[in-house]
């Protein structure tokens, strides 16, 4: 006779067996919580995980002592402080951070995101609505359409989700007002159609007391639309949407265990693959067919858009990280520069023209990013004229990339139009962009070939070309020694040029100021001059203050390897102002000259620089002999 325990607990094992099996097959909703500061969006959030009975009951408990404790709802349970984790949400009682939970219910699975209301942290915002398939916008009742709602639901659209939920939240505190609601939703349908937003679904709750929550509530009698949880279970997220595209999968990892085999691991992000499919590798643009498709099961005849897989090929083609394997058939546009929508979310403001890194898919390129062709008022969608984007702002400029990148109109595909920029020097994630258009000038312009290369121009001057690039302080000697260089070079029959930082702004640089985008700007024209000089065979000698690193790098980076030589000469501030010849520094400290380089800008300094020429211990004529020994051994 098998023992009742046994029975039982196998009846326990087979439930949840079965329970996982069907848990496992739900579809997954993704969405997030937005709109103005104090909405409700984090009770909200609260609430939901309480009726669908996401809460254990130490939770409960200890989320009923912290209500009484730190809690904005007197003697009743605060839901809102499910989500506001951090200690600084909690004393102020807003949102700051982007808090993801997941719950489920018996007909679907989700992960919301309750993203901030506050201005300040539009930019966490944005991080959330990057993989959301829905967001609900909430609006207090007793407020209506603010500023944060416009903005939030100009990002939502921006970002592509296309189904919205306007929560009118708060409707206790209005007495169940039939005409508030009307009026609110009237409201918001004028600002929505004005941005392109034509379909939303408005429903008026209470998170706090869970009117309209997961069923009819008795006090909007008024109210025969649905309510929120059961339409969020019953949303169409069409999920066979992106299998129904082109294939492409953007390559995360080059998978090699041993010598016997060469995958290529990634997550498709569109269409569908099997063995023996004809696929193209970009942006190198070879081909091949699909060998084998390897999966952590095992082998696979068929993957599809969302699943990662390990495509091996039939031929041996360089593929690495970064590039895209499609459907040869429908391949990538191949491009390097853009137009596209940006979202400036670092408090520094954006700088035109300097380097920044660009992640796009799971490639890394170096991008630069123009004067704004203009700046988005959301409230009233006029295009504003603007020179650079600070924090929070929106605007479309053009994007330079380093090298051609397969790309994708963001409207097309998240994965391949979606991006953000780092700044190389702190690692910081600065800004967040969509691309809409590659620009014609990128497929229309192409390298001129001639018959008299670089080298040959080299040759004939007898000579290898160089960039004796000397940076350092105003007053700290770099003209004086620069000058001296090339007459030391011209005695040698050396061919040379040099560029000094004052005599290029009187005419090259003349329309520039020195605001740090124009630094850039200077900088970048520079290097442009001094590269066509390489390709003449010339040994280039420039004197610039040149005080940012990124944009040091970025002329080291137009250059041959090996061409570019940094010499920093190092002059104390001190030493410098003593010798302030042209009375720039008595400028600067009596407020006459702004933006001066050492006293209300920044110099930073070389870490890696070939030379360093310290003026207060050797004389201008040493200093240009040590550097003519380091070009010419």
């Amino acid at each position: 006779m098998t023992d009742p325990i046994y029975k039982t607990d196998a009846l326990i094992a087979e439930n949840i067996e079965q329970y996982l099996e069907t848990h496992q097959h739900k579809t997954m909703l993704r969405f997030i919580t937005c709109g103005s500061v104090d909405d409700g969006k984090s009770t909200l959030i609260g609430r939901l995980l309480y009726d669908s009975k996401m809460i254990f009951e130490d939770q409960l408990a200890a989320l009923e002592a912290d209500s009484k404790r730190v809690g904005t709802q007197g003697q009743e349970i605060d839901f809102a402080l499910l989500v506001d984790g951090l200690a600084a949400e909690r004393e102020q009682g807003i949102t700051i951070d982007v808090a993801y939970r997941f719950f489920a219910t018996e007909k679907r699975k989700f992960i919301v995101a309750d993203t901030p209301g506050h201005e300040q942290y539009t930019r966490n915002m944005v991080t959330g609505a990057s993989t959301a398939d829905l967001a609900v916008i909430l609006i207090d009742a007793r407020k209506g359409v603010l500023t944060q709602t416009r903005r939030h639901s100009y990002l939502v659209h921006l970002l592509g989700i296309r189904h919205i939920v306007l929560a009118v939240n708060k409707m206790d505190l209005v007495g169940y007002d039939q005409a508030t609601f009307d009026r609110i939703v009237a409201d918001y349908r004028a600002f929505a159609g004005s941005i392109g937003i034509t379909e939303f679904t408005p429903i008026p709750i209470s998170g706090f007391k869970g009117d309209n929550i997961t069923g009819p509530s008795a006090n909007t009698p008024w109210y025969d639309g649905p309510t929120l949880l059961p339409y969020l279970e019953a949303v169409e997220v069409d999920a066979t949407v992106d299998q129904d595209k082109p294939f492409r999968l953007p390559v995360q990892w080059v998978n090699r265990p041993n010598l016997d085999f060469r995958g290529f691991a990634g997550l498709i992000a569109s269409g569908t693959v099997r063995p023996g499919d004809e696929v193209r590798v970009l942006p190198s643009g070879k081909t091949s067919k699909v060998a084998r498709i390897v999966a952590l099961a095992g082998d696979r005849d068929l993957a599809v858009a969302g699943e990662s897989v390990t495509l091996t090929l039939a031929d041996e083609i360089d593929c690495s990280r970064g590039q895209v394997i499609v459907a040869a058939k429908s391949p990538l546009e191949v491009a390097d520069q853009f137009e596209a929508s940006i979202i400036w979310m670092d408090e520094a403001e954006m700088v035109p023209g300097r380097g920044y890194w660009m992640k796009i898919g799971t490639q890394t390129v170096t991008a630069k990013v123009s004067h704004p062709k203009y700046e988005i008022n959301v409230n009233t969608q006029e295009h504003l004229a603007a020179k650079t984007l600070d924090l929070n702002s929106i605007g479309v400029a053009t994007l330079t990339t380093d090298r051609e990148i397969p790309f994708a109109p963001y409207a097309d595909s998240r994965d391949l139009g979606g991006f953000i920029l780092i700044d190389k020097l702190t690692n910081h994630t600065v800004g967040a962009g969509i691309i809409h258009f590659s620009l014609r000038r990128a497929t229309n312009i192409h390298w001129q070939a001639v018959d008299i290369d670089r080298d040959h121009h080299a040759a004939m001057k007898h000579q290898k070309p160089a960039v004796l690039w000397l940076t350092g302080l105003s007053g700290s000697g770099k003209s004086t020694i620069a000058n001296a260089v090339e007459r030391k070079l011209a005695r040698m029959n050396r061919h040379t040029f040099l560029l000094d930082g004052d005599n290029v702004r009187h005419g090259l640089n003349k329309d520039l100021g020195f605001t740090e985008a124009d630094r850039v700007e200077n900088i970048r024209r520079v290097g442009e001059v001094a590269k066509l000089m390489t390709d003449a065979g010339l040994i280039v000698i420039t004197a610039f203050i040149s005080p940012f690193r990124a944009e040091r790098d970025m002329v080291r980076a137009m250059m041959q390897p090996g061409e570019f030589v940094e010499v920093f000469v190092d002059t104390p501030l001190t030493v410098a102002e003593e010798r302030d010849v042209k009375g720039l520094y008595a400028k600067a400290r009596s407020g006459q000259l702004k933006n001066f380089t050492g006293i209300d800008s920044p110099y930073e300094a070389p870490e890696n620089a070939e030379m360093r020429i310290d003026t207060t211990a050797m004389t201008p004529d040493e200093a240009a002999d040590l550097i003519i020994a380091r070009l010419i051994p």
